[in-house]
């Protein structure tokens, strides 16, 4: 494993010891809380994507082209979050985006046709690509000071948050509009981010420790290595293959189980509640399995299992056998995202982060239309098996990955 995620046995100020101090622990939670913030309000905004296709009367097809503007926004600013977290700080520009994450939650619901929905997902996916970069770019430097694999837990607090999101939304899908529930997220949104962002404004972003064999995951990279550009583009390519896998899931589930296997709105909703459960109790087990299994044996086994899940909850008769195939899905993709961004960040700070998250999000954007026009052509069952092909390739270069991962 490499020397970030080893746990450090000299005393603090010894011979060998990191003198850096270390963050306090409501920096930790207060970042947590915006991760689960983001899962919060992004799963809000999916699981009524069955409600907004019927307002704006959109196919399958132009809906794909309209969730676009999701992935788009948030690719079209990712490598300028990461200038910005540069330039005025992680922390403050995570902040930032909360806020407006926040506001823009609402805007699908005002939509009435396609084209007007992808315009403004094209201004919620720049609030959330933005807050996407900041806060991972944030948690690497928080991961670099603590010296422990910890990544997953922020991930996990980020799926914690989507299935709460899910679960409330499948809740109120029979009773509130789509505005309704979207501005009451508005409110929530904007009132979060005042109770946590003054801890991330009171405190800058820790400092890597000063050692020769630690690498600089805090500070920007200065003129990366062939070799390490490479590294990075790798494990961009794999957080793009598992990101396809959990846009497909968040757009598409819901309208799988309700359109195909006839689900009642509610237990439609449930698929991404299910989904997030599994990614979050797989995120919280995900550090034990770093320091226990390394990078590549997580990244493989990950892969496997999501492909199988994903090739049972595309095809499976039944709404049940679906949302379980959701759920072994969730348990394969969990940590595949945190290890590749992480890796990522570790090598070249910000702008790694950013770089693996466009890449990532490049998934993203390429899921939703391409799905959208493969359920067209073939079905949508037939469409969503591509995430399995996709969860498959992420194992494979999980495994190319063995001689640069340091296991």
């Amino acid at each position: 494993m490499p020397q970030l995620n080893k746990l450090r046995t000299a005393l603090p100020g010894g011979l060998g010891g990191n003198t850096a101090p270390l963050p306090p622990a409501r920096l930790r939670t207060a970042l947590t809380v915006f991760f689960a913030l983001d899962g919060f309000l992004f799963a809000g905004w999916v699981v009524r994507i069955p409600a907004i296709k019927h307002q704006t009367g959109a196919s399958a097809s132009t809906l794909g082209l309209a969730l676009l503007g999701v992935s788009a926004g948030a690719v079209i600013t990712m490598m300028l979050t990461g200038r910005l977290c540069h330039r005025f700080g992680s922390h403050a520009v995570t902040v930032v985006c909360g806020v407006l994450l926040s506001l823009s939650i609402a805007l699908p619901a005002q939509t009435h046709s396609a084209l007007s929905l992808g315009l403004v997902l094209l201004v919620f996916g720049a609030a959330y690509g933005g807050m996407n970069v900041a806060a991972n770019s944030a948690a690497v430097d928080l991961v670099t000071a603590l010296r422990r694999p910890v990544m997953p837990s922020f991930h996990a607090a980020f799926s914690l948050g989507g299935m709460i999101g899910a679960g409330l939304g499948g809740l109120v899908a029979g009773g509130l509009s789509p505005a309704t529930h979207l501005f009451f997220l508005t409110g929530i949104g904007l009132v979060v981010t005042a109770a946590a962002g003054p801890e991330l404004l009171r405190h800058p972003a820790p400092e890597a420790p000063k050692e020769a064999d630690a690498p600089s995951a805090g500070k920007p990279a200065q003129r990366l290595s062939g070799r390490a550009r490479k590294v990075v583009l790798l494990f961009g390519v794999i957080a793009l293959c598992t990101a396809y896998g959990e846009g497909a899931l968040a757009d598409w589930g819901a309208l799988h189980l309700e359109q195909d296997l006839h689900a009642r709105p509610g237990v439609a909703a449930a698929g991404y509640s299910l989904f997030a459960l599994a990614m979050t109790a797989g995120r919280l087990s995900g550090t034990l399995l770093l320091e226990r299994l390394g990078q590549t044996r997580t990244l493989v086994a990950g892969g496997a299992t999501a492909a199988a899940g994903m090739l049972l909850g595309s095809l499976a008769p039944t709404a049940w056998l679906a949302l379980l195939g959701f759920a072994v899905t969730g348990l394969g993709l969990a940590n595949i995202f945190p290890v590749a961004v992480g890796r990522a960040g570790e090598l070249a700070g910000p702008g790694g982060v950013a770089a693996a998250s466009t890449l990532g999000y490049g998934g993203m954007l390429l899921g939703p239309p391409a799905i959208g026009f493969l359920a067209d052509w073939f079905s949508l069952p037939v469409a969503l098996t591509t995430v399995a092909v996709l969860a498959g390739a992420a194992a494979a270069l999980g495994y190319r990955a063995r001689k640069v991962a340091h296991t």
